[in-house]
């Protein structure tokens, strides 16, 4: 089953529901650390922060890798 955060399904503007909030999952996480999420529409892996508290999401490159991304450039 699919999930999507909220903020793709607003962005997309999907009338269906959202599985989770990426903002209140990242309230949860301390600095240095994340947690397995995955949004198929926008295509994350992970969420987490960074040791400064910013907000990152994890990408799978194609060599299976994990690529960090900060959340404002993700979602526009």
């Amino acid at each position: 089953m699919a999930e999507f955060s909220k903020q793709y399904c607003e962005h997309q503007d999907h009338e269906f529901g959202w599985d989770f909030d990426i903002l209140e999952v990242a309230s949860k996480i301390e600095n240095g650390f994340y947690l397995p999420h995955i949004c198929e529409g926008y295509g994350f892996v992970a969420i987490g922060k960074d040791e400064s508290g910013e907000i990152i999401l994890a990408f799978r490159t194609q060599n299976d890798e994990v690529e960090w991304k900060p959340y404002p450039k993700v979602i526009v």
